[in-house]
């Protein structure tokens, strides 16, 4: 089955040099020149697998759009923008941005990050990983917490799945973002903390599991 991304960008330009890039790839490309026509095709269309999403766009911007999504749907949003500010950065992992790419960009490696991320989003393994009152299953892509579902990120809940994986285990930040973002990472630690910080909310009695490793990074106990 193709998968099916949705581009947006309101510089006609930008969203050819992506589209061919994908479709090279054997992606299905939908476009979107602004945020409202976004909003509106993602929702008239249940079958999109992930979003590419500009940040600067006339009548609906891209974080007007990340929250609109986030609202319906985990699906995964890689954030394009012209910006390299940490706070804009920040921010887009606040509001649930599985990747950040600034332009200008390489074409193969945003094709190499969405290939990443779809591999992991369909990955068929079947795995049901467990950790005090927390049950993640893997293939279904839920995480229940004391019984009750959690609604996660994409990127909560592979953070969550590597602790999970990685139980008892002191991990350092740099070995995280490796393996999580799955790209050698050279922004700010934060990026990290800001996701153990919302994870830890989310899981509510259940979030003091992720233990804070100071100066090197976290680990998850029982």
């Amino acid at each position: 089955m193709n998968h099916r991304i949705l581009v947006v960008d309101d510089e006609s330009r930008m969203r050819k040099l992506v589209r061919d890039f994908l479709q090279k790839k054997g992606y299905d490309v939908v476009e979107a020149e602004n945020g409202e026509q976004a909003v509106d095709i993602f929702c008239s269309d249940n079958s999109i697998s992930l979003i590419i999403l500009d940040v600067m766009m006339p009548k609906m911007d891209g974080w007007q759009v990340c929250r609109e999504i986030r609202r319906l749907s985990k699906v995964p949003i890689v954030m394009l923008t012209a910006k390299s500010d940490e706070k804009d950065e920040l921010l887009g992992f606040e509001l649930g941005v599985d990747e950040y790419i600034s332009k200008p960009f390489s074409p193969k490696i945003l094709t190499a990050r969405v290939d990443a991320i779809l591999r992991r989003t369909v990955s068929d393994e079947k795995e049901m990983l467990t950790a005090g009152g927390i049950e993640l299953d893997k293939s279904a892509h839920i995480v229940r917490v004391e019984e009750k579902e959690v609604d996660l990120s994409y990127k909560e809940f592979e953070l969550l799945a590597f602790f999970m994986e990685n139980k008892g285990i002191a991990l350092s930040r740099e070995k995280i973002l490796n393996n999580v973002w799955n790209y050698d990472y050279f922004g700010d630690a934060r990026t990290i903390d800001t996701h153990v910080k919302k994870l830890r909310s989310k899981l509510g009695p259940c979030g003091d599991t992720i233990k804070t490793i100071w100066g090197m990074g976290y680990k998850l106990e029982d």
